[in-house]
């Protein structure tokens, strides 16, 4: 074990220095593929997405998904260490992804390669380092899934202080215009799109839907830019407006937008779908394991690939969620040594059992 946990930490510490900005992250695909090959195990790679299975694979068993991603955001201003440095002060590693997400990548890394040669296991496992989870990208996680094949369940690295998040919100971006008609301001003529607007805008704003979730309570809206008129004396005939959708597990996306639809007369675009709110019922399997080991649940309001991901998943992993895009960003070694045990405790507790 402690051979794992110094190799895990040796390598986070080598992808911290290769920058990996979301659409650059060939230098740190390039290290994790490299790693892969010293260890002797087979890797697969489309464009900056690394994935590799265990050695005995058998298609006859399910597969587990271990997925973590090492795209960064760039560091903000506030930063008073070098993000590329990769230090180690006071039991922390400092440096730009260390907590987001490279404790998880790591210590999921780790618990792949504890599980990699056994041949008794009853399931097959799959980690995956993907790119692009920073921009929610179509690079990443999303452009792979087809290539890995069919999964009964994944695990979603990130800094969740090694508790479960059993549910995470989705997203929808909306672009809504209402349509009048031009003219005069000074007469009686025209059809005015911005009264027409604020009919639709009071509706977002009051709006309840009749289904709650257990875990967020109500889906959230919220009109955050509006945009009319080119000059003070005509009345516009279009009158633009975005809505930032924050969806739960009680609708998926597809269902919101219908919804929206029906009540209001703008036209209503999403710019996507695919950032769908997910959740894992307490009753599952794997997160009955990790009560059993002490963990509690909770449902997450930071995004992540778990929304691109088709089958149940939980999101868990060291670090802490607060740390994430922080100046000074850093991990506790001792968090990476925690969640490597608790992955491979987990993994060892789990019995597939497709609910």
């Amino acid at each position: 074990m402690s051979d794992l946990i110094a190799a895990s930490i040796n390598l986070l510490k080598e992808l911290i220095q290769i920058p990996s900005f979301s659409k650059e992250e060939a230098g740190t695909a390039d290290r994790i593929e490299r790693f892969f090959n010293e260890q002797g195990i087979r890797c697969y790679r489309q464009l900056n997405n690394i994935w590799v299975f265990n050695k005995h694979v058998d298609k006859n068993k399910p597969t587990i998904l271990l997925n973590s991603h090492h795209d960064t955001v760039k560091p903000n201003t506030g930063y008073t260490r070098d993000p590329f440095k990769a230090e180690i002060a006071d039991g922390k590693l400092y440096g730009l992804g260390s907590n987001d997400a490279g404790g998880p990548l790591v210590s999921l890394l780790a618990a792949f390669l504890h599980f990699y040669p056994k041949s008794n296991l009853t399931y097959n496992l799959c980690f995956a380092a993907t790119a692009e989870e920073e921009i929610s990208g179509r690079n990443g996680i999303e452009l792979i899934l087809p290539l890995i094949g069919p999964l009964d369940f994944a695990i979603v690295g990130e800094p969740t202080e090694m508790q479960l998040a059993i549910a995470e919100k989705g997203l929808m971006v909306l672009d809504c215009t209402a349509h009048g008609t031009s003219g005069h301001a000074a007469r009686e003529e025209g059809d005015n799109a911005i009264y027409k607007a604020l009919v639709d805008i009071e509706w977002f704003r009051t709006f309840k839907f009749p289904k709650e979730s257990a875990v967020f309570g109500p889906v959230k809206m919220s009109v955050t830019m509006i945009q009319a008129g080119a000059q003070h004396n005509v009345v516009p005939a279009t009158c633009s407006f975005v809505v930032d959708v924050r969806t739960t597990d009680a609708y998926t996306n597809e269902e919101v937008l219908a919804i929206i639809r029906q009540h209001v007369s703008s036209d209503v675009q999403a710019r996507s779908t695919r950032l769908n709110p997910s959740s894992i019922a307490v009753e599952h399997p794997f997160v009955q394991g990790g009560l059993a080991l002490g963990r509690k649940t909770y449902g997450s309001p930071t995004m992540s690939d778990q929304a691109l991901i088709p089958v149940a998943s939980l999101k868990i992993g060291p670090g802490d969620s607060a740390r994430s895009h922080s100046a000074d960003e850093f991990i506790y070694i001792s968090e990476i040594e925690e969640g490597i045990k608790l992955y491979i405790a987990l993994l060892e507790r789990y019995k597939v059992n497709r609910l």
